[in-house]
């Protein structure tokens, strides 16, 4: 037991970090409002020690690291997860951590980003390669879903780096 808590006490480590990909674009809620999404997904694996099981256990630990986030049926929370825009550039902050991981910003999904103060944070469960494009990401969404494999959440924007 104190072994899980000081563990959720400290951020994703650099190699967790390095092994995410990360999407962005700016979409609808369920209530028909815009909102920016970010999708986050371990990549392809490239050694032995990344088997399904392996990636699908280290993005729980990301989800939990960002303080527990829902299923798609379930009252989507607030993370522990903090954005950054500065400029035109997007980071995300984990709580714990020493570095964050830089985000794809496209202006419109910017803009959403500092209008809304948030974003929709989507965590996939399975790897993902890095050079998916939109259609992929797409199949991703939907065969994720459809398989209960994604967790939901919302960052917040934070007024400093």
């Amino acid at each position: 037991m104190l072994t899980r808590s000081v563990a959720a006490l400290t951020g994703p480590d650099t190699g967790l970090l390095s092994s995410l990909g990360a999407w962005t674009w700016p979409g609808t809620a369920p209530d028909g409002k815009q909102v920016a999404h970010i999708l986050l997904a371990h990549r392809l694996g490239r050694t032995s020690h990344d088997t399904p099981g392996a990636i699908e256990c280290r993005m729980r630990h990301l989800a939990e690291i960002l303080g527990g986030l829902a299923r798609a049926e379930d009252s989507v929370p607030e993370t522990q997860g903090t954005l950054v825009i500065i400029g035109s550039r997007a980071l995300l902050k984990f709580p714990g951590a020493r570095w964050g991981l830089t985000l794809p910003a496209h202006p419109q999904w910017t803009r959403l980003v500092q209008d809304s103060g948030r974003a929709a944070l989507i965590v996939g469960l399975d790897p993902l390669a890095q050079w998916a494009n939109a259609v992929r990401v797409d199949a991703y969404l939907d065969a994720a879903l459809a398989a209960d494999r994604l967790l939901f959440g919302f960052a917040r924007t934070s007024r400093t780096a």
